[in-house]
């Protein structure tokens, strides 16, 4: 049976420019023409769930604009359900990537809708329902801690991406199963959780907790993008997680590793079918 899984977070319009380099402080730099794309870490990572096989549900909010009612079609032409998405007066989450030619990217980020919203009683039926709630921080801290509260108490698995890091997290680390963060959110994240994982990158992620540590290598490809790469792993790592430990981060790696193939965050994350060839083609780390 398919994991079941809940995610709480954002859902944006991604303005993204592509650039010779990243503009140091105080620079301008020219870019070519911007692209428009859906994004947002809770929906990216909603999206990669899906592909990737799991049942989701996304709650969030998106506003009363154009870009609300185009991000919401772009979540069901994905798989996710869209019944715990709200829709509140205002505009709609946005993003400004920058990209340069090795596929780094710096990212702004106005909340929006995403900051403008509370639980309500039929988000909470949705989260009570899941086996696996995956959660970032582009919502507002309150939120998160009633929906890991909820869950915690209904059994399922809390992951959070502790992305964007910042605030004080200290109420909400003691409702989580594993923390998701990237080196400098593991450096700035000092509440002890059973499960810790730490993305590297193209070098792949390392896992510490109850279980030991994990190191898993990613597979070598020529990055094109990776904005979303990050989202893609936690969507796929959340996927996986009954699997155990050792198989989730393999899966979650070789999905991050894909991602960054495609330009764009709302739109690179691989199949269940291209996870599964990957995995048997690649070699980690070479």
């Amino acid at each position: 049976m398919a994991t079941r899984v809940c995610v709480v977070g954002s859902v944006n319009t991604d303005t993204v420019f592509s650039v010779a380099a990243l503009p140091a402080p105080g620079e301008t730099v020219l870019a070519a023409a911007p692209s428009s794309h859906p994004g947002g870490k809770g929906a990216n990572q909603a999206i990669a769930a899906a592909r990737a096989g799991a049942r989701v549900q996304f709650v969030g909010a998106v506003g009363d604009d154009d870009a609300g009612r185009r991000l919401r079609r772009h979540l069901q032409g994905n798989g996710v359900g869209t019944d715990g998405l709200t829709t509140v007066a205002g505009s709609s989450g946005s993003a400004v990537i920058t990209v340069d030619p090795s596929g780094e990217n710096t990212i702004v980020v106005a909340a929006g809708a995403n900051g403008a919203w509370a639980l309500d009683a039929g988000q909470r039926d949705l989260i009570a329902d899941c086996d696996v709630l995956l959660m970032q921080l582009e919502i507002p801290i309150p939120v998160a801690i009633a929906a890991a509260e909820l869950a915690h108490t209904r059994g399922a698995t809390v992951i959070l991406n502790v992305s964007p890091a910042g605030g004080d997290l200290s109420e909400l680390a003691e409702l989580i199963d594993v923390a998701v963060v990237n080196q400098a959110e593991s450096a700035a994240f000092g509440h002890r959780v059973p499960h810790r994982v730490v993305t590297l990158g193209a070098r792949g992620a390392r896992y510490a907790g109850a279980d030991g540590t994990v190191d898993m290598p990613a597979p070598v490809v020529q990055a094109v993008d990776t904005s979303g790469a990050g989202d893609v792993f936690a969507g796929v790592l959340a996927t996986e997680w009954a699997g155990g430990i050792e198989h989730a981060m393999q899966c979650a790696c070789v999905a991050g590793a894909l991602a960054t193939l495609v330009a764009g965050a709302g739109e690179c994350a691989p199949s269940a079918e291209a996870i599964s060839a990957a995995r048997d083609t690649f070699r980690p780390g070479r």
